[in-house]
């Protein structure tokens, strides 16, 4: 059975086609522009490749609770071009009637592939955030994909601001949330240059003790049995060390797990799929 993918993101939106296996036969990547633009491009990748299922896994905020008629509907995302614009309706009209569609987050979905494919595999439980031009977080908790309300916004949990740090925060909601200290644009913002431009180890220090803020709230909230971080932002050498180090610090001896305390190094990693993440975890998303 042939599967599809699509990884919306909010700067360009991958497509694939796949195996039930996790196997990536075939992607293209796409600017995400308008609506209508965009998903010509999108539906017309798919023409003739005969898949007959489609997962997808979208920036958001979006509606993943299937019970709702806006289900698939993006909501009060910044990217005010998409703001309530009906993705899985439109996505529906091009492909034959009852073929199954499933739709989740982006982080949801990554969370899910390294779950059945990467790092995470064999766990019951993982916590995956996604640091890039914003930050977000995906929970696979007790053997299925967290959502309640709506869908975790952990990108905008609070934390304890560093006391050398006077960065007033660059969230346009929050000022100092998780975002807007340690996401890729609070790096350019505070710093005026990107991420991959950044070499002052005190940046990257600042950087990983937000990051381990993250990685101590999921394990007292969602007690994981894996934490992942991947994105943009989390590819910099040496800060998947850093987050390692000051969770640990940051932990102070509460936590006496060995999971954790003589193998953190394994417990908190980069993505076992790497930037495949995503894509092979929206094909998960409609196997499940």
């Amino acid at each position: 059975m042939l599967v599809g993918a699509i990884e919306a993101g909010g700067t360009k939106f991958i497509c694939g086609v796949g195996t039930e296996q996790g196997e990536i036969l075939e992607q293209i990547s796409i600017p995400t522009r308008g609506p209508e633009e965009t998903l010509k491009d999108v539906v017309d990748f798919f023409k003739g490749k005969e898949i007959e299922r489609l997962g997808i896994g979208s920036f958001g905020p979006i509606q993943v609770n299937k019970t709702q008629p806006d289900y698939g509907s993006l909501l009060e995302t910044p990217k005010t071009i998409w703001k309530h614009y009906p993705l899985l309706k439109h996505l529906e009209g091009h492909f034959p009637a009852g073929m199954p569609i499933v739709v989740d987050t982006d982080v949801n979905a990554a969370a899910l592939g390294e779950i059945k494919w990467g790092a995470a595999k064999g766990k019951d439980s993982c916590v995956y955030f996604t640091v890039g031009t914003g930050i977000g977080a995906g929970v696979f908790l007790n053997g299925k994909l967290l959502h309640g309300l709506m869908h975790p916004e952990a990108g905008h949990m609070f934390i304890k601001r560093h006391e050398m740090d006077d960065f007033s925060g660059c969230c346009p909601y929050h000022k100092d949330c998780l975002e807007g200290l340690a996401s890729g644009t609070a790096l350019k913002t505070r710093w005026g240059v990107a991420g991959t431009e950044l070499t002052d180890d005190r940046a990257w220090e600042l950087e990983g003790y937000y990051l381990a803020q993250a990685a101590v709230n999921a394990i007292v909230t969602y007690s994981p049995e894996k934490i992942i971080f991947g994105g943009g932002v989390s590819q910099r050498p040496g800060l998947i060390e850093q987050i390692q180090k000051q969770t640990l610090e940051l932990l102070n001896g509460y936590i006496k797990k060995t999971q954790i305390t003589d193998n953190i190094e394994d417990y908190i990693s980069l993505p076992g799929l790497g930037s495949q993440a995503g894509l092979k975890g929206s094909l998960a998303l409609v196997l499940e």
